[in-house]
């Protein structure tokens, strides 16, 4: 008698709950439409970094990108930090081309540079850059607008030896390992 008072007293709120994380498992990701900018790039810093020009209310200031859901080898980290450099610059083509920056949710890092999507002639170069081994597709809270694409970019990397998962001189430290032991 006991049980059954118990299970109508509880089952309209389980009910309840269990409706309610239906309805927030069911909305979509990403409800901000798709924001895109339109900038010229000053230069390739690194695999994971630009400044471009176009951005702010100034045109001619120039602003730091970062590469959502890339860390590309530092520069010291020879050879694969300069070939990842190279990489992107030979991506983008051209001097001084027109790139599109996608926004995800947070528009900025620690360090105040803006993160971004970099696609060029319809194609996303943060997997690409990826996809041809020379940065590892890192998931940063809360932009995951493209981590499937990059988590698949990074497997057919590593599957095909590309870049720092070539087999014959791998890289030995990741990025993060490899900044905080040569600071």
């Amino acid at each position: 008698m006991a049980a059954v008072f118990r299970l109508r007293v509880f089952m309209p709120k389980i009910i309840i709950l269990g409706t309610l994380l239906l309805l927030v498992s069911c909305q979509s990701q990403n409800n901000s439409a798709i924001t895109l900018a339109e900038v010229k790039v000053a230069r390739v810093v690194s695999g994971q970094s630009l400044e471009v020009l176009g951005m702010e209310v100034q045109t001619n200031l120039i602003s730091p990108v970062r590469l959502i859901g890339l860390d590309a080898p530092d520069l010291r980290q020879t050879p694969w930090g300069e070939d990842g450099k190279k990489l992107l610059e030979t991506l983008m083509g051209g001097t001084n081309p027109t790139v599109n920056l996608e926004f995800d949710f947070e528009a900025k890092d620690q360090f105040n540079r803006t993160l971004a999507y970099v696609w060029k002639d319809q194609v996303l170069l943060n997997e690409e850059v990826v996809k041809q081994g020379y940065a590892l597709f890192v998931a940063r809270s809360p932009n995951h607008k493209y981590d499937q694409r990059l988590e698949r970019a990074q497997q057919w990397a590593r599957i095909m030896g590309k870049g720092i998962w070539n087999t014959d001189k791998p890289m030995r430290l990741t990025p993060g390992e490899f900044r905080r032991l040569y600071r």
